[in-house]
């Protein structure tokens, strides 16, 4: 009886042998003798191979050879540059900042660093740039369009819509559509300066431009020394009063030199020296001729 027990006893698996079938049948283990152990001895011996400085060389010198030898395939190869929208000052321009040299492989042109380079150009409201079929790199331009010239103390300058400056103005015979405009943030204030052009528009003739005073309000200069001092606020309404006063009793005709809207209520004028003395002579006469 007791060697049978003793038979039972020595079928039975041990303890540790027991724990190890447990253990093998555990999914997480499993999976670290499937993937985590292979990858550690791959890591390892990367590790290993990596730490021999030669190795290292050899295998830089390899990459670089096969990355040289698909960037100088004929087919990555750009050769020429096509600009579209841009005009032709704004295209050299282009063209010398780029300075590129072709040709050039695709694999070493930074579109994103040229496309900003591009965009930097104070003409230049947008860029596009990619790699065509044939190695072409094709640039689309869309310029901005300057609506007034903007004198400054540097000289006259061209200005879009939105305030940005788009170049130097030769001269201001060079650009005898555009209205001029003047004074310290006129830049900031163009929307409202065409406004106030196109409310001047029946005495447009006679408008020279437009002051921005203070970088608050505007000015409107017209020939003959004369100038309408317009308010902060609601300058186009004011604007139309003093047209249409020049309109129904000739105000801008006679020797006036200012015209001072800037008080609503209260709008005044100035003559000219010679209206002055014109006036204070008539006046010496009216009471002379009284006093007789």
């Amino acid at each position: 009886m007791r060697s049978m027990r003793a038979a039972r006893r020595d079928n039975a698996p041990s303890r540790w042998a027991y724990r190890f079938e447990r253990l093998m049948l555990t999914p997480l283990f499993r999976l670290f003798l499937r993937v985590g152990v292979p990858f550690s001895v791959v890591a390892i011996a990367t590790t290993v191979w990596f730490s021999n400085e030669t190795r290292r060389e050899n295998l830089n010198l390899a990459v670089n050879d096969l990355r040289r030898s698909i960037a100088e395939r004929p087919e990555f190869s750009v050769s020429a540059m096509a600009i579209d929208g841009a005009s032709d000052g704004t295209a050299e321009d282009i063209r010398d900042i780029l300075a590129l040299s072709f040709p050039v492989s695709s694999f070493d042109l930074d579109l994103s660093g040229l496309q900003a380079q591009v965009a930097d150009l104070p003409a230049i409201a947008s860029a596009a740039l990619r790699v065509r079929p044939g190695g072409i790199l094709q640039l689309t331009i869309v310029e901005r369009t300057p609506v007034v010239v903007w004198r400054t103390h540097e000289g006259l300058t061209l200005v879009d819509p939105d305030g940005h400056v788009t170049g130097p103005a030769i001269n201001r015979h060079a650009h005898p559509e555009m209205p001029l405009i003047a004074g310290e943030g006129a830049d900031g204030h163009v929307l409202e300066a065409l406004r106030l052009f196109a409310a001047a528009a029946p005495i447009a003739d006679r408008v020279i431009g437009l002051v921005r005073v203070g970088e608050r309000r505007w000015d409107v200069v017209l020939d003959r020394n004369q100038r309408i001092l317009l308010p902060e606020q609601n300058a186009e309404e004011a604007l139309d009063r003093v047209v249409a006063l020049g309109n129904a009793e000739e105000l801008l005709e006679r020797d006036i030199q200012i015209v001072d809207m800037r008080l609503a209520r209260r709008p005044t004028i100035q003559l000219t020296e010679n209206a002055v003395e014109d006036w204070w002579r008539t006046s010496k006469m009216n009471l002379g001729t009284a006093g007789q």
